[in-house]
């Protein structure tokens, strides 16, 4: 019988929904996800505001692609309330959180406890239970304040984000949550991405504890490379400026690249320039040393939206860990 492999996933937004929901029915796996907590937008953005609660939104996705009752999960737990005036906007999930966090007494046990309604297959642990805002700072010395500021640029240009950071709420500093760095510590394989570099996966590593705890594991790292640049992050990257990133802030390199190599329709293209985005290929002329690059067709695209398909993913990540 083959040995269970623990699975460390490093994410958040909806590139980490898709990942899990590819791993979650591969046999011999573990699997623990480690959750970004810089979202400000919506509804999640609002409680953390009103409540002083962190923000729950991408918890609830994890969760949801954990589960085994995933489309069911959704259609309640997504739904958004429409007839009363303050719960307006807000999704049925994201409230569920907040009141079993503020009830429980902690935001990791109110995650863990609605885990244990839906049955999810594995752990999900918030990368910090600090509060904190993100901060990106462009060329030009301009700061941006918050997930939702970086994420959605204002105009036809902004300049290029050369650092983010961390901002705590309420302490000097920011701590890592415990179990994180003991999940890290056992894992056979660290996955980070797909999602947005500068909002989804870094910000997990501005938390300190979590490179320490990547440089101190034994486990391979597996990036999974966007399959489209984003106009005010990432606009002209190439796959090498990518994994610069990545492993300028894990302090290491990285041990697998995994790049899709799918075309999308050409109409679907057309709309994409039209926001600035770019089809993200793998760069030939570079030496990538050591690093395995695994190429393979990974998209699937519907509603004119280009994304990874869960099922390809998981497949492949499937045959590269050999379960």
């Amino acid at each position: 019988m083959n040995e269970i492999k623990k699975i460390v996933t490093i994410g958040g937004g909806s590139g980490h929904y898709t990942l899990l929901t590819g791993l979650r029915d591969l046999e011999g796996i573990d699997i623990t996800a480690i959750v970004s907590m810089a979202d400000s937008g919506g509804s999640t953005g609002r409680l953390r505001d009103e409540l002083g609660v962190l923000p729950p939104g991408d918890i609830l996705k994890c969760l949801l692609a954990l589960s085994p009752d995933r489309e069911a999960a959704r259609k309640i737990l997504l739904t958004r309330f429409n007839n009363n005036e303050r719960l307006k906007g807000h999704n049925a999930g994201n409230m569920l959180i907040s009141i079993l966090s503020q009830y429980a007494g902690n935001f990791a046990d109110g995650v863990n406890a609605l885990g244990e309604i839906l049955g999810v297959r594995g752990q999900i642990h918030p990368v910090t239970t600090d509060k904190a805002t993100l901060v990106a700072e462009l060329t030009d010395g301009t700061r941006l304040f918050g997930e939702t500021a970086i994420d959605v640029p204002r105009g036809n240009q902004r300049e290029k984000i050369v650092n983010a950071y961390l901002v705590p709420h309420h302490y000097d500093t920011i701590s890592v949550h415990p179990p994180v760095v003991d999940s890290i510590k056992k894992a056979d394989y660290i996955i980070l991405g797909p999602g947005d570099l500068f909002t989804s996966i870094i910000p997990n590593f501005l938390v300190p504890g979590v490179k320490e705890a990547v440089n101190n594991s034994n486990a391979k790292v597996i990036y999974i490379l966007n399959i489209m640049t984003k106009f005010g992050e990432t606009e002209n990257f190439q796959p090498n400026d990518f994994v610069r990133e990545i492993e300028g802030r894990i302090g290491q390199n990285v041990d697998y690249v995994i790049i899709n190599r799918g075309l999308p329709e050409q109409v679907i293209m057309d709309e994409y320039k039209k926001q600035k985005a770019d089809l993200i290929l793998n760069n030939e002329s570079f030496d990538w040393g050591e690093r395995r690059i695994v190429r393979d067709d990974l998209i699937e695209f519907s509603g004119g939206v280009v994304r990874h398909s869960s099922k390809k993913l998981g497949e492949l990540i499937g045959k590269l860990i050999k379960v």
